[in-house]
C-alpha cells in the first residue's frame, strides 16, 4: 500500500470524493491517480475510450473492488474497506453493464427483494406472518408498484423478469436499484442496447430523479446522453485522469478529441 498525503478540502456541497485511486490488476494498472468530487444533486458522467477504466472506477465506488491506494467519502463516511452491501445501507446503489436480475421472479418480485434491505420489522416477523408483517409488506409493494409505474413497467408486473424484452429490462434494474431508496445512483452503460425511443425514455427519468434531489453518476458511451444530462463530466483514458469539466468544454478539448478520434 502505497503512502499518500492527505486529501484536499472538499468543495462545499459535495456528496462524494475520490482522492488519488489507484487500482492494479497484475500487470495492468486500471486506475492511476484519478480525483474527483461530486457535487449532491447532480448528474457526474465519467466518460473514455474502451479500457479507459470506467467500470473498474465505478466498481471501487460501489465496493466491489477496494483500491490499492487511496480515499473514497461519501457525505463525510470512510468507504475504503467498507462490503458493498454496507455501502447500500449508507445510501448507494448501482446497475451493472450486463443486467443482473433475478430471471425466475416476476418483475414486482424483483423490485419487492431489493426493497427490503431497510426492512424495520425483526426478522421472526417474517416466518410468522403476523398483522405488523402484512402491514409492511403491502407498504413494500405498494412503493414497488410505484417504482415500476415511474419506469413504465406497471403493466408487466406479474411477469416473469426473463420474458422481458431487452429495454424492459434495463428498466426495471433501474427500478430495483431505486427500491433500495439510494442518495446516489450509479448506472453504468445504462444506454446500451437501447433503441432511440428507450433512450429519450432513459433521458426523462434520469432528469427526474435529479429534479427530485437524487446524486448520480453515469458511465456512458453514448455521448449525445451524457451531453443532454451531465452537470459535469470526468474523462479518463488509459486509466488515468484526461479532462473534466462541463459537456461543452469536454466537447471542445482537444485532448479528448484526439482520445476518441485518434490524434
Amino acid at each position: 500500500m502505497m503512502t499518500i498525503p492527505a486529501p484536499p478540502a472538499e468543495p462545499p456541497g459535495t456528496v462524494l470524493s475520490a482522492q488519488r485511486l489507484y487500482k492494479r490488476f497484475g500487470g495492468v494498472q486500471a486506475v492511476r491517480d484519478i480525483s474527483f468530487a461530486v457535487p449532491a444533486a447532480s448528474v457526474f458522467a465519467v466518460i473514455g475510450p474502451n479500457g479507459a477504466g470506467k467500470s473498474t472506477l465505478i466498481n471501487l465506488l460501489s465496493g466491489i473492488h477496494q483500491p490499492d491506494a487511496g480515499r473514497i467519502s461519501f457525505d463525510g463516511a470512510d468507504l475504503v474497506g467498507l462490503m458493498p452491501h454496507k455501502r447500500a445501507r449508507l445510501g448507494l446503489a448501482r446497475t451493472f453493464q450486463k443486467i443482473r436480475l433475478f430471471r425466475n421472479l416476476t418483475v414486482l418480485g424483483n423490485v419487492i427483494a431489493a426493497s427490503h434491505m431497510h426492512r424495520e420489522l425483526p426478522i421472526w416477523h417474517y416466518v410468522i406472518h403476523g398483522p405488523a408483517f402484512a402491514r409492511e409488506h403491502a407498504h413494500v409493494r405498494e412503493r414497488a408498484m410505484e417504482l415500476l409505474a415511474f419506469m413504465g413497467l406497471e403493466s408487466r408486473a406479474g411477469a416473469l423478469a426473463s420474458s422481458l424484452a431487452y429495454g424492459e429490462r434495463r428498466m426495471l434494474e433501474l427500478a430495483r436499484a431505486l427500491a433500495t431508496a439510494p442518495r446516489l445512483l450509479m448506472v453504468d452503460e445504462p444506454a446500451a442496447g437501447l433503441n432511440a425511443a428507450e433512450v429519450e425514455q432513459l433521458v426523462e427519468r434520469i432528469s427526474r430523479l435529479r429534479q427530485r434531489g437524487m446524486t448520480i453518476i453515469v458511465v456512458e458511451h453514448n455521448m449525445d446522453l451524457v451531453m443532454q444530462i451531465a452537470d459535469r463530466v470526468l474523462v479518463m483514458d488509459y486509466g488515468q485522469y484526461l479532462f473534466e469539466g462541463k459537456p461543452a468544454e469536454v466537447q471542445a478539448n482537444p485532448a479528448v478529441i484526439a482520445a476518441y478520434l485518434g490524434a
